[in-house]
This record gives C-alpha cells, sequence and structure tokens, in this order.
C-alpha cells in the first residue's frame, strides 16, 4: 500500500466547492480505492475528512491460474508453493507448463540418462536452463528432485596421453601441465620407464581440477584405464597445497582406487634440491605461496621412508617449496 495525503487525492478537484470534494473522497473509500490513515487526524473542517490515507491495489483475481494448479498439472508436480504463490505461479507458469508436458507425454526419455544441458533443452528449449537460478527454483517449488530427470554433471574432460593400452598397467596424474608434457615427451622417445617405475598412461590434472574430473572419471576415459588391476600414481609440487590435493584425490576414491605418490620423482626432487644435503640448500628454496591450507593429514608422507619424510616436513616448516617442474626431461 502507498500513503498519500489528502491535498494530493484533491489536487485535480481544486475547483470544486468543499462538498463536492468530500462526496469525491467519499466515492473513493466506498469503491474501495484508498483507506483512512486515522492515525493522520481530520482537517477540522465539516464535514471532516482525514488528512492522509492508503491507497488500496486492487486484488488480483487468480481462480483461473489457482484451477490450473489444481486440475492440469501431473500429480508429481507439487503445487502447494504456487497455490500459496499465485503471482509467482504466473511467472513460473509458461516453465511449469513445459516441464508438466514434458513429464505427460515424452516421459520415456527419461529411462536414458542424459546431461543437465542435455536434459534442459529437450524439456525448456533452454540448454542452461537447469545449471540457471530460474531454473532451480523452479525444480524446488516444484518439488522435484534433480534424480527425477535422471541427468550427470559434466566437467573438464581429462587430458591424457596412452603410451600403452596393455594392462595391468601404471597411470601417473601429474598436476602441472609443463611436467606433462616433458614426460610425454621422454616416453614418446620410445622409452617404457619414468625414474625406474614403467608408465603407461600421462594424465594432466590441472591442479584441483583432477578433483572434479576424477568424479567422472568412468564416462571420460578409456576401457583400459577402469581396469581394475591397474595402478594409479600422483604427482605434484611439495608444499601444502600439492599434498592436500593428493590427500583429497586419494580420499575421495579410497574404496575403488588406491592412489599413491609418486615416490621416485619426489625424492628425486629432493635430491636435485640439494635439500637432501640440507639446511644451506633449503633456504635457497623458493618461498611458499601465501595462503595455502595447511590443514593435511599423514597419508601422503606414511610412504615414504623416515629421513625423507623429515626432510620434507622441514621445508613446509620453512615456509619452502619445491615446484615439480625442477625435474625435467633429463632427469626421467
Amino acid at each position: 500500500m502507498k500513503r498519500i495525503s489528502l491535498e494530493k487525492l484533491l489536487l485535480h478537484q481544486g475547483n470544486l466547492s468543499y462538498n463536492a470534494q468530500y462526496s469525491y473522497i467519499m466515492g473513493l473509500l466506498s469503491a474501495g480505492k484508498i483507506k483512512p490513515l486515522k492515525a493522520a487526524g481530520t482537517n477540522g473542517k465539516k464535514p471532516a475528512l482525514y488528512r492522509e490515507y492508503w491507497i488500496l491495489e486492487k486484488r488480483k483475481d487468480y481462480r483461473e491460474l489457482e484451477d490450473e494448479l489444481k486440475y492440469r498439472l501431473l500429480p508429481v508436480i507439487s503445487v502447494d508453493y504456487y497455490l500459496s504463490h499465485p503471482d509467482i505461479y504466473e511467472q513460473d507458469r509458461p516453465w511449469v507448463l513445459m516441464l508438466n508436458d514434458y513429464l505427460k507425454n515424452r516421459k520415456e526419455k527419461l529411462e536414458a540418462q542424459e546431461s543437465a544441458n542435455e536434459r534442459s533443452f529437450e524439456i525448456w528449449g533452454r540448454e542452461k536452463f537447469l545449471t540457471r537460478e530460474q531454473g532451480r527454483h523452479i525444480l524446488n517449488r516444484c518439488k522435484l528432485d534433480l534424480q527425477v530427470l535422471n541427468i550427470y554433471g559434466t566437467t573438464e574432460p581429462l587430458a591424457y596421453y596412452s603410451h600403452t593400452r596393455n594392462t595391468p598397467q601404471n597411470l601417473l596424474i601429474l598436476e602441472n601441465k609443463d611436467t606433462f608434457y616433458s614426460m610425454r615427451r621422454h616416453l614418446l622417445e620410445e622409452k617404457n620407464s619414468i625414474l625406474g617405475i614403467p608408465i603407461g598412461t600421462l594424465i594432466y590434472g590441472a591442479g584441483k581440477g583432477i578433483l572434479r574430473s576424477f568424479r567422472d572419471f568412468d564416462l571420460c576415459v578409456e576401457p583400459y584405464m577402469k581396469e581394475s588391476q591397474n595402478k594409479i600414481y600422483y604427482f605434484g609440487d611439495l608444499d601444502y597445497e600439492g599434498i592436500g590435493i593428493y590427500e583429497s584425490l586419494a580420499d575421495m576414491f579410497r574404496s575403488r582406487w588406491g592412489i599413491v605418490p609418486f615416490v621416485p620423482a619426489y625424492r628425486a626432487m629432493l635430491e636435485k634440491s640439494g635439500a637432501a644435503e640440507w639446511e644451506d640448500s633449503l633456504k635457497q628454496l623458493p618461498d611458499m605461496k601465501e595462503r595455502q591450507n595447511r590443514n593435511i593429514q599423514e597419508t601422503f608422507f606414511s610412504y615414504f621412508q623416515e629421513p625423507d619424510m623429515e626432510k620434507m616436513k622441514k621445508i613446509l616448516e620453512y615456509g619452502k617449496y619445491i615446484p615439480q617442474e625442477i625435474l625435467n626431461i633429463t632427469d626421467f
């Protein structure tokens, strides 16, 4: 409701007598267009009029929409929210009816799982509808879970190099792009092992991106890579973030894959940095990037012998780190 003064209500009635102005205000009151604000007091004239009023908005008739909600939509679509908020249903109506039509006439398509964007276009003719706020709100208001639509999310596909497709084999996940390219060059030069361990496939992890990509591992890799007898190694920067990525990845897929650190590479990093000889060389290492999450467990260190473990922990305590790019093609 909007508040308005008597003076403004009579702005275009100034040429009328007071009795005519009074009749005009009484007519607005009778029609339900205004309501007096009694706290504002009267104008002191006879007959008196209040000094201020509320402008009453005419209530919209939503009976047709309410009947549509009750009798046209499928039972699987909840109408409780929209019956309580018919004005919002009026806005959402085209999209709700498209969903209703799909579930009524093309429900068999839900038997085949599709990506979120594919299903979204199939239902609404907008590929991003489900991933945007409006689409999520409409599903929530209809009390429909995404599982009903039988969809899967998509991530950036894994980038990998298959040196061999023989199984079982060793797969090596690499945190950074430079090391991926260097190790691929090494294998392309008719080498079959890296630092003494045979490697059949290199996977580019793209830092934390590997956590998202590995969720769709089965969807974006070749069948040989899913062989249960394969072994998966991980090699990243020797800092809190690199170790944290490994531990998150190993923990997420513990029930299926025994992902382990690529120990020979980490030992080679220590030796090449000179940190194996110790303190003076330690000071020459680059400073660790700021604001890294230091909340790591002991999973990573458990794969190393005591001397190497102590050296790595000391590097972290000093606020230093070793990038995996310290190793290049001549080291493999």
